[in-house]
């Protein structure tokens, strides 16, 4: 591959990290500020408890963190190795 084709896609995968932090920080905010309104509605909703909401806001937040880590950062991290190399 080429150094400069390896350069745009680290460039790409970081950018996409970044983007991707900004977003799960918009989505943590968004579900402090609303916890609130959307608990009780869900419980109405889909008769789930506020520690079941818990638990799903959790298991969430840990995918996200999944997702953005291993899809984004460690092939940017991996291609910003490998142009080091050339």
């Amino acid at each position: 591959m080429e150094r400069d084709k390896i350069i745009f896609l680290r460039n790409f995968f970081l950018r996409a990290f970044v983007v991707g932090v900004l977003f799960a920080l918009f989505y943590w905010i968004a579900t402090l500020v609303l916890w609130h309104a959307y608990a009780p509605w869900l419980s109405d909703r889909f008769k789930l408890n506020e520690k079941e909401v818990g638990t799903l806001a959790l298991n969430f937040f840990a995918n996200l963190r999944v997702v953005i880590v291993f899809f984004f950062l460690v092939p940017a991290l991996a291609l910003h190795r490998s142009a080091k190399k050339m």
